[in-house]
């Protein structure tokens, strides 16, 4: 065997078989002096035509100032590559990648070896939210909606001077490359370069120093100089050899599931990203707080981690089944016309969410997403045992605070946090002929009869079910007015709600909801609710002035819509950034019965940061005759940022120097009042106008400090009623030192600020794990 045939096999296109034949044979004992006739690499002069499109290996021209020349590389054993899995970020920018973390890429590893690149073999990565299909190199989103991006088997990598990190190159590119180092490093023979048929050039100086140098054609037409178009790529060999930085795994065991509901617009923030991706950053540094804060709890294996699952519903609001964007844009003028985009796209999501329409498809879409995600996630994590949260950002938080008023719980039935909860007991008042007769319509009973209709099903009936019955447009008509009326829950008619007293509002003698609590029997605490959350349309007839619903009524002010029920009962609701406040004050909402509570959810936190335009309180509105400040949220190093531990420094300085100049200025009063003077009498049992005046003051000031520790003792005493179990509600963030230089400048930022808050996810963790009884770790400093 001459070495012409050794190269011939180095070429791309070869099977494994050629392959596995040419590396039996690099690896035979026998010298390589035998082996070749020269020691010049040259390629065959007759080549086929398949051989005419294969890279071809000739000996690089030495230069007489190249220092590889004097490296001396002694034969070392061939050693092969070991493989790393990435995958590209984005469908669109392909030159963006990003590698699997080395579990994953193990998963994708062993896959391939056992014939997954063979048959439809799919792997779960990225803590089972993607799937990859290895046959096709391609990545697929689980949970949401998302092109599929392309997966590579990765083991040589390039950089440009340009470029800010390594590329790998195509699985084949790759091949050739091993291929032609395997015989270098074999044979110790280097300075040798292999042309593609593309034109590019790889030149292997030694093993430490390989070269790529592209065909002027490919080249930036713009160069400034001829020297930039030679400049070359550099090479590496392993994912070991280059500057990357791999991502730790995810822990497999989920110890709670969160859905997170975005607010207006399709973009959450200043980098105009997707709610997707917002949901990564967040997940990103709750894992990085997990390995921190809860360091010995993930040794031992009682803390896996918590998974947060995006909840996208402005595409559906704005895509082809409503319509609407056509409609906005056939009335929108001309002008201005990114102004105009930005405010169809993204202001006028509040002023859908209060139109009935399209109030409605928000609502559904989000409980059906929700619900959707949940028996997804279930059905891959068969073995999940955690409980279940919910967090809103802005108008999604106000979406998911009406979702939860107008949630039902069955007869006799607990919340259960986070537990999937029971099919809702059906509304039953008559037989299904009793209200027929009662309607008069008893003729159309044997054709409800034939399709085995009861009243629950007719329940769920709509208008085109009953005309597809043939039943006329009048019966129609009747019967799903009397469905809308006239039904209420068993627990409603036997006087056994299980809601409890809701937000309200001071009744007017005479109102509507006054006269009909009063017609109807209901004793006061009934009248707050008439009945459970049933989703139908309202009748203003029966205007209830609380949150929830009975009777189909509607909460004072909220939109009139069928609010649909979750599939489980969340264990917390976290608000970030939420004008919930504010909506339930424009709606005519005075206070919030501090009894109140969710249906099915127990715990409620309002989180904000303090220049956040949009957020508002909502203690206030409970405990309106107590001024309680909100509860501050702790850094995540576990300490006060130090501006606000200077300014509280500076303020307890000022409170301490008022405080001594009062009590000198006393001092000194009373030794100037003391002097012996003969013209003026002795008053005794008076004290002059300065000097208790001083007295005063300075008991003032005196008790100015203890009565500010005490305010701060009793605030976490106080009980902020029943919406989060009697604990606090509110929660505010702390500024970071810039933004406390011109609170204006960083307002919309402040209300974006959340997806990337360190503070804000240690906080969702630590409510979380405090429920599981694992308790949070103080890191090092």
């Amino acid at each position: 065997m001459n070495k012409r045939d050794v190269i011939k096999t180095i070429k791309p296109g070869r099977d494994n078989g050629e392959l596995d034949w040419l590396r039996s044979c690099v690896s035979a004992p026998c010298p390589p002096q035998d082996l070749f006739e020269n020691s010049s690499l040259t390629v065959a002069t007759e080549n086929t035509p398949e051989e005419q499109m294969l890279p071809v290996v000739d000996e690089a021209s030495p230069s007489p100032t190249s220092s590889f020349e004097m490296l001396n590389m002694d034969s070392v054993p061939y050693q092969e590559v070991q493989p790393h899995w990435f995958f590209c970020q984005s469908a669109v920018d392909t030159k963006s990648w990003l590698p699997f973390s080395r579990e994953d890429s193990d998963k994708l590893e062993n896959a391939y070896t056992n014939g997954g690149d063979k048959d439809k073999g799919v792997v779960a990565v990225n803590g089972e939210r993607y799937d990859v299909r290895i046959k096709e190199r391609m990545r697929y989103a689980v949970y949401w909606e998302q092109a599929p991006t392309e997966v590579r088997r990765c083991t040589w990598f390039y950089k440009g001077d340009k470029d800010t990190r390594f590329m790998p190159y195509a699985e084949d590119f790759s091949n050739t490359l091993e291929d032609a180092y395997m015989i270098a490093v074999t044979l110790n023979e280097w300075k040798k370069k292999l042309d593609f048929p593309s034109g590019e050039t790889v030149i292997l100086h030694n093993p430490k120093l390989i070269m790529q140098y592209q065909p002027i054609g490919l080249q930036d037409e713009w160069v400034s100089s001829p020297s930039e178009q030679t400049r070359p790529r550099t090479v590496r060999r392993g994912v070991d050899s280059i500057s990357v930085e791999i991502p730790d795994g995810e822990p497999e065991k989920v110890d709670h599931l969160v859905f997170m509901v975005h607010g207006i617009g399709p973009a959450c923030d200043l980098r105009f990203r997707s709610i997707i991706q917002c949901v990564n950053d967040f997940r990103s540094a709750s894992l990085s707080l997990l390995a921190s804060h809860y360091k010995y709890a993930q040794q031992e294996g009682t803390v896996g981690r918590v998974e947060f699952l995006p909840v996208n519903w402005h595409s559906a609001l704005h895509g082809d089944a409503t319509g609407v964007d056509e409609d906005i844009q056939r009335i929108t003028l001309p002008s201005i016309s990114r102004l105009r985009h930005f405010t169809n796209d993204t202001l006028l999501d509040l002023f859908f969410y209060n139109s009935p329409t399209y109030c409605q498809t928000i609502v559904d879409t989000v409980a059906s997403e929700i619900n959707k995600l949940h028996d997804l996630f279930r059905e891959r994590h068969p073995e999940f045992k955690g409980t279940v949260s919910v967090v809103g950002h802005s108008l999604g938080s106000l979406i998911l605070f009406d979702l939860l008023t107008n949630q039902r719980i069955a007869s006799g039935e607990a919340a259960r946090d986070g537990e999937p909860c029971d099919e809702p007991s059906p509304l039953t008042c008559d037989t299904l002929e009793q209200a027929l007769i009662r309607l008069d319509l008893q003729q159309y009973l044997s054709t409800l009869q034939a399709e085995n209709l009861d009243l629950k099903a007719l329940a769920l009936c709509q208008d085109s079910d009953l005309k597809d019955l043939g039943i006329p447009l009048g019966p129609r008509k009747k019967i799903l007015n009397y469905i809308k009326k006239k039904w209420v829950p068993e627990d409603c008619k036997t006087g056994t709600v299980l809601l409890p007293p809701g937000l309200q509002a001071s009744l007017p003698p005479g109102s509507l909801a006054s006269n009909h609590s009063q017609s109807s029997g209901l004793t006061p605490q009934q009248s707050q609710f008439h009945g459970a959350s049933i989703t139908s349309a309202v009748d203003y007839e029966y205007f209830d002035m609380g949150i929830g619903q009975i009777n189909g009524s509607i909460a004072k002010g909220q939109v009139s819509i069928d609010y649909p029920q979750l599939a489980f009962h969340p264990q917390t609701f976290f608000a970030f950034g939420s004008p919930i406040g504010m909506f339930l004050t424009v709606r005519g909402l005075k206070r919030i019965d501090p009894n109140y509570t969710f249906p099915t959810c127990k715990h409620f936190y309002n989180i904000y940061h303090p220049y956040d335009p949009v957020a508002y309180r909502i203690e206030p509105m409970i405990v309106s005759e107590v001024d309680l400040e909100p509860m501050l949220i702790p850094h995540h190093k576990g300490r006060k940022r130090m501006h606000l531990e200077l300014k509280d420094s500076l303020t307890r300085m000022g409170m301490d120097l008022k405080n001594n100049v009062w009590g000198s200025l006393r001092t000194a009063w009373q030794s100037f009042a003391r002097l012996p003077v003969a013209a003026l009498p002795p008053v005794e049992g008076e004290e002059t106008t300065i000097e208790k005046h001083l007295q005063e003051t300075q008991g003032a000031y005196e008790e100015a400090e203890p009565s500010v520790l005490e305010e701060e003792t009793e605030q976490h005493e106080i009980k902020v009623g029943m919406l989060n179990g009697g604990r606090r509600i509110d929660y505010v963030l702390q500024e970071k030192p810039i933004e406390s230089f011109n609170e204006y400048l960083f307002a919309i930022q402040s209300h974006l600020c959340y997806w990337e808050s360190e503070d804000t996810a240690l906080l969702l963790l630590k409510e979380i794990y405090d429920k599981l009884g694992v308790a949070l770790e103080q890191p090092q400093q």
